[in-house]
């Protein structure tokens, strides 16, 4: 069984959405928080409010995608706290519409953020937390877009995908290695968050110049109501993710109902059939 009280946790992505969340239930259980984030107003916010509330908490401006900044990041951990004990690689962000109409900045973006955002944090953290030789645990934010294919959002798809890949190879590896860290993989699926605002967060030099496409538009606006169409809140999955991290579980689905179309995948697969269009994707992910 994890104990939170006194240890200390860092959190990418933590100014807002499952990052936000994280960082409140850390704080009501005692944890001394780093919050990591590339918005600084945001994380500038963040840290006042837990501050106000009694919380120990740093914060970090921090773009994910750059091993400097990563490594930085864990440098203020341990000049303000000493160690650390949890780590969430949760920052993320989203493009949308037609595989073929996804741009070069689009792939390297969202990987950028969603894929060496995870590895970063892995490649910095975990050497540290084997130095510590204590119990600690780190949880890599996917989705059930790891899982399972939905149409018009192919890059993310293919990015969530690859931490479902690095987060089991990363528990294995730990295992083999016999080290006292544990693994959590994440994988809701629509609460509302800020993901489908993400391009407020993209660098100038990877933004697009022209016009989104029509798939783009499309797709931009089923995302929107399929995020804000979501029953569960930000809050909702931290608790779910604490518990995990307690427990020690490796999967934490929060959305039970999405298994038929994980299960209709692996179907899908094990028989050669083409893949299927996730069942009801929208509907039972707001579940």
């Amino acid at each position: 069984m994890f104990d939170f009280a006194g240890k200390v946790a860092v959190i990418t992505g933590a100014a807002s959405g499952f990052g936000r969340a994280f960082a409140d239930k850390g704080a009501a259980l005692g944890m001394k928080l780093v919050l990591a984030d590339i918005d600084e107003a945001a994380l500038a916010r963040a840290v006042d409010e837990l501050r106000g509330a009694g919380a120990q908490v740093i914060g970090v401006r921090t773009d994910v995608s750059r091993e400097a900044d990563v490594a930085a990041l864990a440098q203020a951990t341990l000049d303000a706290f000493g160690k650390v004990h949890l780590l969430f690689n949760n920052a993320g962000v989203a493009t949308v519409g037609f595989v073929w109409e996804n741009s070069a900045h689009d792939w390297s973006w969202v990987f950028g953020v969603n894929v060496m955002g995870v590895a970063n944090g892995v490649r910095v953290f975990t050497p540290i937390m084997l130095q510590q030789n204590e119990a600690a645990h780190i949880v890599n934010t996917s989705s059930v877009a790891g899982l399972v294919t939905a149409p018009g959002i192919g890059v993310y798809n293919a990015s969530k995908h690859a931490v479902v890949a690095l987060s089991e190879t990363l528990y294995h590896d730990l295992r083999n290695a016999g080290a006292p860290i544990g693994c959590s993989l994440l994988c809701p699926a629509f609460v509302p968050t800020g993901i489908a605002d993400a391009e407020r967060t993209r660098p100038a030099e990877l933004r697009n110049e022209g016009a989104p496409t029509r798939s783009q538009q499309a797709a931009g606006l089923q995302l929107q109501r399929a995020v804000q169409s979501g029953k569960q809140t930000a809050a909702d999955i931290a608790e779910q993710t604490f518990d995990a991290v307690r427990e020690g579980r490796f999967y934490v689905l929060t959305h039970p109902a999405i298994m038929d179309s994980i299960k209709q995948r692996h179907a899908d697969i094990e028989e050669a059939r083409v893949p299927g269009v996730p069942v009801k994707l929208e509907s039972k992910q707001a579940q």
